[in-house]
């Protein structure tokens, strides 16, 4: 599909989604994008793809500044297998069956009483909130894990799905959903049942999926940062994912977006050191000997 018929296709169901309203004169004004007068439920399909490309666009602004880059900025087109115009094609794909299972997903809460929703409201405590991220994040991690891992131990799942993503020697944040639509669908599947499971309302998904798509995107954005919150909280980080898209790494480093627990119980974790690179940047190296042998 053309890149200019999926962007048309995406911008066309956020209209749909949107209130319009005639005033004066037949002129058509779109509802302005508050949170009081646009229901949770649309928010939360629309604000984590919007989340996506503002993100995407900061990370351009921050990619000529080389020292802080984990591979040189050459390599993103000497070493990957894919345009960047196809990346960006895959991803609104994506996001398209996103926006159509969030709204499947969101549809059964949408007809609640305005006494249940007020209820609901007062329920949701910051502690309730952190307790559903943590559930959230926990489920997300373990259908991630375990569903990577297969698609990389089945050949035919890795050589026709999951090979796909990696096309992407070096990483880019906007490359982080790119994906094969079936994997896609699974990694979508995954976030719906975290919300099921977590029983989040539809404004705490709101947050948790705009923060899980940052996570996924400061993962992949090849970029190590100082200062970066993420890194103090997370020990899954660019490097540690950096690793695991490299052929030395291919069996290793599969949990994400959060946590590395997974690997280190599986097995599959491969510990990492950071090294200056001559004429600027990092580089990810494999810490333990048997690691090393497979450079």
């Amino acid at each position: 599909m053309e890149l200019q018929h999926l962007i048309k296709i995406l911008l066309t169901y956020i209209q749909s989604m949107l209130q319009f309203h005639r005033i004066g004169g037949g002129i058509l004004k779109v509802k302005m994008l508050l949170a009081s007068t646009i229901p949770n439920e649309i928010l939360a399909t629309l604000v984590p793809i919007l989340v996506y490309w503002l993100y995407a666009g900061l990370h351009l602004l921050l990619e000529p500044i080389h020292k802080y880059r984990l591979h040189p900025k050459n390599e993103e087109d000497e070493k990957n297998l894919v345009p960047k115009s196809s990346v960006i094609k895959m991803v609104l794909l994506q996001q398209i069956m996103q926006a159509i299972i969030a709204t499947l997903v969101y549809k059964g809460t949408q007809d609640k009483s305005i006494e249940a929703k007020n209820k609901e409201k007062e329920e949701t405590t910051i502690i309730t909130i952190i307790f559903q991220f943590i559930i959230a994040m926990i489920v997300l991690d373990t259908c991630q894990y375990f569903v990577h891992r297969y698609l990389h131990h089945n050949k035919f799942l890795y050589q026709n799905v999951h090979s796909v993503h990696h096309r992407l020697f070096v990483p880019y944040a906007y490359g982080a959903f790119y994906n094969h639509p079936f994997e896609g669908l699974l990694d979508i599947i995954g976030g719906a049942l975290a919300h099921w499971v977590s029983g989040m309302t539809p404004r705490t998904s709101m947050l948790f999926f705009s923060f899980t798509t940052i996570k996924a995107m400061d993962d992949h954005s090849g970029l190590w940062l100082p200062g970066n919150v993420l890194h103090v909280f997370f020990n899954n980080n660019s490097a540690y994912h950096d690793v695991h898209h490299q052929l030395y790494g291919n069996k290793y480093n599969f949990s994400q977006p959060f946590f590395v627990m997974w690997d280190s119980i599986m097995g599959t974790h491969m510990p990492y050191s950071l090294h200056k690179r001559l004429g600027g940047g990092f580089e990810a190296r494999p810490l333990l000997k048997e690691h090393q042998k497979l450079l």
